[in-house]
């Protein structure tokens, strides 16, 4: 990185990223918009971008705005040019690309979940505080952290306008695999995935809950269900959450839904529904949480509202009321547009991307850590080994 001379531009961060496709595209376009957005204490660049079809790579790379390709990911963290790695491959690379990135010198961005093992995810974090000590950063991409709604509501929480929190609702519905015939693509294999619905939509709201909560689940119980069990291989390539099959099937190897309850550290108690099969949903994250003074409940598909309710007030007039979360004063916002002009998915990218180069500025510990990415791998674990017994109780493996 160059070196900031008084009065002179902002020393620069180069961005190397592994994988193109849907989260790739998401996390250029927050690189891309970040410093035109926010000031900044470094300015990122987008060095290079890496994937296997060299083809493929260096379209994405041009449609997203990135200097050079890469075929190789072992190639891009050894490159001169590039400070910060952000890896959006499948969950089955996450380890081998974020520790070698490590080793070699790297900050780190990881898509969430963070592994598709504990094991993984211990390594990973292992790596994260070995780096720590010698100056690199390590974040985990939960996006939805970064929607201001849901930012001021952490904040709400935090200043106890709710008091004692004693339940959590969350879920997260989608429909996109209602379809016998959507192909077997790599989201619905346990090799390439970890996990289904769960690691994909559920690590989201188990995050979400902990993140608003201020603390860790500490025990579940669940079902989980694989409704389609067998699917047409994919023919070709997928784009986004978009594919196409062949004559020829084969076996899905993860869940389809998980639903769970689960005991926070406090005694509060939390539901959880995760799912790609519940028709007419496109992508349908809601939240409640209710304390002893009031209530807050939001909803992904309306993400620049928070409703709250204060019980505090009569009961006469008391009531949940809209916020619209679109004042400069709310998280996020000083940068963007006039009250009432709603912001969409695409920031909460922006939001992340502003967020971890502060972090790499000050030096300090961004947040969604490897150590949370870990806890939530943990989490989620528990929930399957309730599944496998048939909703049986069982603890989470608590952090060391």
């Amino acid at each position: 990185m160059e070196q900031r001379d008084s009065g002179a531009a902002p020393p620069t961060l180069g961005v190397g990223m592994v994988g193109y496709a849907f989260m790739g595209a998401a996390h250029s376009q927050g690189w891309r918009t970040v410093g035109r957005v926010f000031d900044l204490p470094m300015r990122p660049v987008l060095a290079a971008i890496a994937g296997r079809d060299p083809s493929a790579v260096r379209a994405a790379a041009d449609r997203h705005g990135w200097a050079a390709a890469e075929t190789d990911w072992r190639h891009l963290i050894t490159r001169d040019d590039v400070q910060l790695v952000d890896v959006c491959t499948p969950g089955d690379s996450h380890a081998e690309i974020a520790i070698a990135a490590l080793e070699a010198g790297k900050h780190v961005l990881c898509e969430k979940p963070l592994a598709n093992s504990v094991a993984e995810a211990e390594a990973m974090t292992a790596a994260a505080e070995r780096a720590r000590a010698r100056g690199q950063v390590a974040m985990v991409g939960f996006n939805y952290r970064r929607v201001p709604a849901i930012a001021y509501a952490r904040k709400l929480i935090g200043e106890g306008r709710l008091g004692t929190l004693r339940h959590l609702r969350f879920t997260y519905l989608q429909d996109w695999l209602v379809d016998p015939e959507f192909p077997l693509t790599w989201r619905l294999q346990r090799e390439h995935a970890g996990s289904g619905a769960l690691g994909d939509l559920g690590a989201h709201i188990v995050d979400l809950a902990q993140y608003l909560a201020g603390e860790h689940l500490v025990g579940v119980s669940a079902l989980s269900e694989t409704f389609v069990r067998e699917r047409p291989l994919l023919a070709g390539a997928s784009t986004g959450l978009s594919a196409a099959g062949g004559a020829e099937r084969g076996p899905v190897t993860v869940d389809d839904a998980a639903l769970f309850t689960g005991r926070l550290a406090s005694g509060a108690l939390a539901s959880f529904e995760a799912t790609r099969m519940a028709s007419g949903r496109k992508n349908a994250l809601r939240l409640e949480i209710n304390g002893e003074l009031g209530a807050i409940a939001f909803d992904l598909e309306r993400l620049n509202e928070l409703s709250f309710h204060d019980n505090t007030e009569p009961a006469a007039t008391a009531g949940f009321r809209r916020i619209l979360v679109t004042e400069s004063e709310h998280p996020y916002l000083e940068a963007w547009w006039p009250p009432g002009h709603a912001l969409g998915y695409e920031h909460t990218f922006t939001h992340q991307a502003r967020d971890l180069v502060e972090a790499i500025a000050t030096g300090r510990q961004p947040a969604p850590s490897f150590e949370d990415g870990l806890q939530v791998q943990r989490v989620l674990a528990a929930v399957e080994e309730s599944a496998e017994k048939n909703a049986v109780y069982t603890p989470v493996q608590a952090q060391d």
